[in-house]
């Protein structure tokens, strides 16, 4: 080989993988590829299916409630996608003190590159689907916009942090220090979920459908938080990057598709109970004046 040759080799490793590299890693890897194409199929056909069951909801605030689980399905994806393209796959040297620090990853298509693959397009799947989680649970619980909000912008702030532990590389410590974060505002969302909406959903006539789905949400949840300690990036006891996406992946299916069919089953067969009238969900018991 040149040196020209060797220095072009040189500097397309110092750059790191293409998309294209990325792509074909993700395609070829039956681990990884599988756990992200699964999603994508499953996300297209339980858009076709809530759709049709949905087909005959005309109730605004039931239809809301409807649109907001559909969203789920949609983001995930296009987000999928993103991560089947390797749009939003990069690989990442992780800092000292990492369980992967110093190790390198040969793709499929035979490039090697220091560090490790992350998968940081999930975080953007999470912060634009679960607040459409949380949205949907809300109002079946006939919450005020107050604590609605609320939960949403928390969750936003796990998943922005969250992407924070992922991407930091210039310190261990600060990655576990963006983790603990992100986990003191999931606590603030579990406590909405555990204590201020089960009280609404009560006075709402919803509560049995809320209690089941807040504690699928709550138990699904935590384990997203202890498979990322588990996982590649975190304490690295599970190395494999395509088992600890295989993880997220099978979370995903149960807390999104799983959560929106319930959801949406409940809702067209309880339209009545859904939409409870003008004072559902308000703060006050003055009516408004009549223009």
């Amino acid at each position: 080989m040149t040196d020209t040759g060797i220095l072009a080799v040189t500097l397309s490793t110092a750059e790191g993988p293409t998309q294209a590299e990325l792509f074909e890693h993700v395609l070829n890897d039956a681990l990884l590829g599988s756990s992200i194409y699964l999603n994508i199929a499953l996300a297209g056909l339980s858009l076709l299916l809530f759709a049709y069951m949905a087909r005959n909801v005309t109730d605004p605030r039931a239809q809301l409630i409807v649109v907001s689980t559909m969203i789920v399905s949609a983001v995930s994806l296009v987000s999928y996608t993103g991560l089947a393209s390797g749009l939003t796959i990069s690989i990442i040297e992780m800092p000292d003190g990492h369980a992967l620090a110093g190790t390198s990853t040969t793709l499929s298509g035979g490039g090697t590159y220091d560090g490790t693959i992350s998968l940081w397009g999930r975080y953007l799947t999470w912060a634009f689907s679960t607040p459409f989680i949380l949205l949907a649970l809300g109002l079946l619980a006939g919450s005020n916009l107050t604590k609605i909000v609320t939960a949403i912008v928390f969750d936003i702030a796990i998943m922005v942090t969250g992407l924070g532990a992922a991407l930091t590389t210039s310190s261990h410590l600060l990655r576990w220090f963006w983790y603990a974060v992100s986990v003191s505002f999931f606590l603030v969302v579990v406590y909405i979920l555990l204590v201020e909406w089960p009280e609404d959903a009560k006075a709402a006539g919803t509560a049995e459908i809320f209690n089941t789905l807040k504690i699928l949400t709550v138990v699904l949840w935590f384990g997203y938080t202890l498979w990322w300690a588990m996982g590649n990036e975190g304490l690295a006891l599970i190395r494999n990057v395509g088992l600890t996406s295989w993880g997220y992946s099978a979370f995903d299916i149960v807390a999104k598709y799983g959560f929106s069919l319930l959801v949406i089953r409940y809702v067209v067969n309880n339209v009545r109970t859904v939409s409870a009238g003008s004072e559902y969900g308000s703060t006050s018991d003055v009516a408004p004046a009549d223009d």
